[in-house]
């Protein structure tokens, strides 16, 4: 590990760099469960939210590109299957409002394999009033079915992603992540990054977050954390609780103009946390 890498080991030390709370974009791709003993069908839950205090809820784009990558084992080229036709649109209710969302229940036969599984969604850009300026999220969320691993840790092409170097669905409480922002192939030095928990329990019939928040912050600082990457584009953050997080790196994609406004591109990476039984 590098001299320079930042290790921040829970929320306290997250929240050192913080940036302002509960107005962070995250497309959420989500499933209940992301390390599997075998495979079939499953159903995701597309949702452009604010996970901690599941908030305002964005109306989604059309989606541009949905897909997944799987490969079983350290060689060969992993399979890139096309999900679009999957795809119905939803409303998503969060504690405020409810917006265009989309689901996708897949069938056993895309599933049907030991190994990783890298699902990846791009949306259209998403107008932001408040900041008159753009917004388009690249999201990965791997899936692993039989404990073999596979390609968690390549780069999926994307012009902007987070590359883990560690398995995104294989990590204890109270352990540690480490990732690299990389934009066209490439890691981005200090990279700006932001950190939510999935403070709502998604209700997967009803299309809603529902019940009471699992963690009531101490000072807004702690809702949406943010942290920088070092000189290599490496961050590490540390894991407090079990259930989702969402990492976002901010401007980390080459476009920045859209439709003659300000456009972000941000890459976001979905892990599973797990407690120690």
């Amino acid at each position: 590990m590098k001299r320079g890498l930042l290790i921040f080991t829970g929320l306290i030390a997250l929240s050192l760099f913080c940036i302002t709370p509960a107005w962070a974009h995250f497309q959420m791709l989500y499933t209940p469960q992301s390390a599997l003993e075998r495979g079939g069908g499953m159903t995701l839950k597309l949702v452009f939210t604010h996970p901690f205090d599941a908030g305002h809820t964005m109306d989604m784009e059309p989606v541009q590109e949905f897909y997944v990558m799987h490969r079983r084992g350290e060689e060969g080229e992993p399979r890139k299957t096309d999900l679009k036709e999957y795809l119905k649109e939803i409303n998503w209710t969060g504690r405020e409002n409810s917006g265009k969302a989309f689901e996708a229940k897949l069938p056993s036969k895309i599933m049907r394999s030991m190994g990783d599984y890298i699902f990846i969604v791009v949306p259209g850009p998403y107008y932001e009033k408040a900041d008159d300026e753009y917004i388009q999220q690249f999201t990965k969320m791997i899936v692993n079915v039989g404990g073999i691993p596979g390609n968690w840790h390549e780069p999926a092409g994307l012009p902007a992603e987070i590359l883990p170097l560690d398995k995104p669905y294989a990590n204890w409480t109270g352990g540690v992540f480490r990732g690299i922002v990389m934009s066209e192939g490439k890691p981005v030095p200090h990279a700006d990054l932001e950190i939510e928990y999935l403070n709502y329990k998604p209700n997967m019939e009803k299309n809603a977050f529902e019940g009471e928040a699992e963690i009531n912050a101490s000072h807004p600082s702690f809702e949406t954390m943010g942290i920088r990457a070092n000189a290599q584009g490496e961050f590490a953050i540390g894991l407090p609780k079990a259930g989702w997080w969402g990492i976002a790196a901010l401007g980390s994609g080459p476009v920045d103009q859209h439709n003659g406004k300000g456009l972000a591109q941000e890459a976001v990476l979905w892990i599973q946390v797990t407690d120690i039984p």
